[in-house]
């Protein structure tokens, strides 16, 4: 491997690993984002340390409540840690003997009422906890109806989940007022929501009783951290349903190095400009489209909507007439180059773009000049 596609690590060049660039987005399956300089540093300064793990939990914690405008927060152990002890936190709430017994659920709450047009692959974390899933939203009567009716003495709380694809047309400040007339909790799935950084206290706003977010992906701390916020007794029982404890969350460990990045990282993200940073993406993604200008078959844009909360993002359609490769050949030609890169493609194979916001500077170029290659074969 050429020095010029090192992937930056000595370990993982030992490992034979290629380098890869990220036009993909903040995805787990790439590492997650890139973490800053005063990220890693906080991580090297706590990493020769020894804290009060329960003393470390409450101090961040209460940083992470005037972060989201909650009564009290928890690091967790990634955004699917936040859903895990959510459910469990509902269920199981403080009771010592019933953290033990999940994910036996004999004898608790534990259903969790999720909308139609939420349903996604992540649920899966509230039934490690033992929880059941029971949908909502395809009966008779308005929505508001509805919801209230499947609400019943098995109800342990009601889901909300954010996110591009899911829609619903009660929204999030509706949805509570229905479930608490019935003393129910509205847990959210707002992992991916952030930036913008208003995100971090709408949801609570809104009446939200606990919120999860990544701590990785927009907010760049470590990737396998997770904020959770919320009332102060389900924060405290999630808490006690998480490591260090032995619980169902046990396994969910989140060191003190990650919470002192996770930290840092929230610093940045609530202080830094973030039309500057915007202005940087969207440089990047002129690059980018430029490759698919005077192509026949191939219009590019950039898509830069409120609703895109990933930056100014290189988008190619491709018409009925285009005869060149697919979006999916595209996409995994240029993956199995030197270096790697990666782009995604919509749910139409006739759509690929490139996310900016875990480009370095000078890979835009690359990106750029093996897009125009691809497409002009």
């Amino acid at each position: 491997m050429s020095t010029t596609n090192s992937t930056g690590s000595a370990q993982f060049d030992s490992l034979g690993l290629k380098r890869v660039i990220n036009g993909r987005s903040w995805v787990t399956m790439l590492g997650g984002s890139r973490m800053p300089a005063e990220v890693q540093q906080a991580m090297v300064d706590a990493a020769d340390t020894f804290i009060d793990f329960n003393e470390l939990n409450r101090r961040a914690g209460e940083r992470l409540a005037r972060y989201t405008g909650a009564e009290a927060g928890l690091v967790v152990a990634g955004a699917s840690t936040g859903l895990l002890v959510q459910a469990a936190a509902c269920m199981a709430g403080q009771d010592p003997d019933r953290i033990l017994q999940l994910p036996d659920t004999t004898g608790m709450k534990d259903e969790i009422l999720i909308y139609e047009k939420h349903r996604f692959g992540f649920e899966i974390c509230y039934r490690t906890a033992g929880a059941k899933l029971r949908e909502w939203g395809k009966g008779e009567g308005t929505l508001a109806e509805q919801l209230a009716a499947a609400i019943n003495e098995k109800t342990a709380a009601v889901t909300y989940v954010f996110g591009p694809p899911f829609t619903c047309d009660l929204s999030l400040r509706e949805v509570v007022a229905v479930a608490h007339e019935q003393d129910v909790p509205v847990i959210v799935d707002g992992a991916a929501m952030l930036p913008p950084a208003d995100n971090l206290t709408a949801y609570i706003a809104d009446g939200a009783d606990l919120v999860t977010f990544s701590g990785g992906k927009g907010v760049r701390g470590p990737q396998s951290t997770g904020i959770l916020a919320g009332r102060a007794d389900l924060v405290e029982a999630a808490r006690l349903n998480m490591s260090p404890h032995a619980s169902v969350g046990r396994a969910c460990k989140v060191a003190k190095e990650e919470i002192a990045g996770l930290l840092a990282a929230l610093d940045r993200f609530v202080s830094m400009d973030h039309e500057e940073e915007w202005a940087t993406w969207r440089s990047w993604s002129e690059t980018i489209v430029a490759a698919g200008d005077d192509i026949a078959g191939v219009r590019p844009v950039i898509e830069d909507g409120e609703s895109n909360r990933q930056g100014p993002t290189a988008a190619f359609y491709f018409d009925e007439g285009w005869d060149g490769p697919s979006a999916v050949e595209i996409q995994e030609k240029l993956a199995s180059g030197d270096p790697s890169i990666h782009v995604g493609v919509g749910n139409d194979v006739g759509e690929l773009h490139v996310s900016p916001v875990a480009l370095e500077p000078g890979e835009a170029e690359i990106v750029a000049q093996a897009l125009r290659t691809e497409l002009g074969r």
